[in-house]
């Protein structure tokens, strides 16, 4: 026997052995950009919503490729086939009709950030009406907010990343940042002064409490649907064994809440 069918018989009986069907040799190349700490190059694990991802592949037999570069060219390169795969995003109507959307890897905490010293609070949209809003052009965000946005019932900023949405916060060019929590503080800490960080609170009042987050497969490519079939059950296997909350629970986030009628004093920072 050549030395190359000893290995394959090998991997063959590893595979066997360990329950797993041989579709563990299939590579998926999926797309993704940078947001820490859920999506990034800078972490070991490429960020805790891509670590679930890979385990829910790996559960049914997948392996997978992250292929880093800005969240507009993997969901347009991804759209025409170029990947099998887009990693992670909200749910929207064009993306559910230009995508193959699976069930959710997690529920991101949108919030609005806002200055300390400038008491703020919301209850509907339309008490965001006199406020000057950075807002990131290909960010979800909610239907709603998006729908006011465009009829101008909201002022937005256009911003190019949240990293430039909090310096304008800090300088005052913007009233309020709406922002996913964890990421909020990921930035704070590794990009500002302590100083800088404590002038700045988070509404509790979150954007939408059902904000989904997905893995998007193109539809150009037959094998998506089974692909799709086959995350959805590793992901449900993550969640039951547990294993899905022991993930999220890296999320450590002591951003400060504020109240409008008091601002807490306990620092943003470590």
């Amino acid at each position: 026997m050549k030395q190359s069918q000893w290995m394959w018989w090998n991997a063959v009986l590893y595979c066997m052995l360990l329950g797993q069907p041989l579709q563990a040799q299939v590579i998926l190349k999926i797309a993704t950009g940078e947001l820490p700490p859920y999506a990034t190059k800078s972490r070991p694990d490429s960020g805790i919503a891509l670590n679930v991802i890979r385990r829910a592949f790996a559960r049914v037999g997948y392996q997978v490729e992250y292929h880093f570069m800005p969240w507009s060219r993997a969901q347009a390169e991804t759209r025409i086939g170029k990947w099998d795969a887009t990693a992670y995003w909200g749910r929207t109507s064009e993306r559910e009709r230009d995508f193959l959307l699976s069930d959710n890897v997690l529920t991101e905490q949108w919030v609005f950030l806002h200055r300390r010293k400038t008491p703020f609070d919301w209850q509907t949209l339309d008490d965001l009406a006199n406020y000057q809003i950075a807002v990131i052009q290909d960010y979800t965000y909610t239907p709603d907010f998006r729908a006011r946005l465009a009829s101008r019932k909201l002022h937005g900023d256009a911003t190019p990343d949240d990293l430039a949405a909090l310096r304008k916060l800090i300088l005052g060019r913007v009233d309020i940042v709406p922002m996913e929590r964890n990421v909020a503080c990921d930035l704070l800490k590794r990009f500002f002064r302590e100083e800088e960080a404590d002038q700045l609170a988070a509404h509790p009042k979150l954007m939408t409490d059902r904000f989904t987050t997905h893995l998007m497969l193109t539809r150009s490519k037959p094998t998506s649907t089974k692909v799709l079939q086959d995350f959805n059950e590793g992901l449900k296997q993550l969640r039951d064994s547990g294993e899905h909350g022991g993930l999220l629970q890296q999320l450590s986030c002591p951003l400060v809440w504020s109240t409008p009628s008091k601002q807490v004093t306990s620092s943003i920072g470590p």
